[in-house]
């Protein structure tokens, strides 16, 4: 998460009016942040400048000694589902989409659980959002799609895709379906060109090594 940290005060003299921000939280308390903070917003009346706050957690299954997924009672149906662990892609932090106003500022940094937010200075300084490109991974990990983001691939552009059967193989976009959030886009596959649909969430620009030594 140290990225995070580096560059969030980059590109200080323009602030856009709604963008991300890293909140630290206690580890293992990301999600009762997340859910506070949304009440917050409510309670102060500030859906129109609190927008999405994501947690990112995912689920990983758990295992027996003889590698077979154990299973365990749902609580709720009293039904027998496969085992999962909850577990957080970065511990210690939450994302909030926000208008940063004086308002906004005293109910994000006053909410139980928030030990701090990247990018400030302290002493009540407003803090800094955090670039687009550094975002955008976060909310591709969670599935999420975000067309302010994703509206910036263009035809032509050289992506990579990020998982699946072609995953690491890059390739240029051929077409953009904005309506589908999804692209077409021709890579080279054994030895042939061939032309593969791909969601947003699934690519992200390749590194453009053309001008390295």
């Amino acid at each position: 998460m140290s990225e995070f940290e580096n560059n969030s005060q980059e590109n200080v003299t323009a602030l856009p009016e709604k963008a991300w921000y890293v909140i630290n939280t206690f580890a293992m308390r990301e999600r009762q942040v997340k859910e506070d903070l949304e009440k917050r917003a409510v309670s102060f009346n500030m859906q129109d400048k609190i927008f999405r706050v994501i947690c990112a957690e995912y689920e990983e299954p758990v295992f027996d000694e003889n590698g077979k997924q154990k299973m365990t009672k749902d609580k709720k149906t009293g039904e027998m589902v496969p085992k999962v662990k909850v577990k957080n892609y970065y511990p210690g932090y939450i994302f909030v989409e926000m208008i940063m106003t004086d308002e906004t500022w005293f109910v994000v940094r006053n909410t139980a659980g928030v030990s701090g937010i990247t990018g400030s200075s302290g002493k009540g300084a407003k803090p800094f959002p955090i670039p687009r490109e550094e975002i955008e991974p976060v909310l591709k990990r969670m599935h999420i799609e975000d067309p302010d983001i994703f509206s910036e691939y263009q035809v032509g552009d050289m992506v990579k895709i990020i998982s699946g059967t072609f995953a690491d193989c890059e390739g240029v976009i051929n077409s953009i379906d904005t309506e589908k959030k999804e692209a077409n886009v021709e890579v080279i596959f054994m030895g042939r060109y061939q032309t593969f649909t791909e969601k947003f969430t699934n690519i992200e620009k390749a590194v453009d090594t053309s001008n390295n030594d």
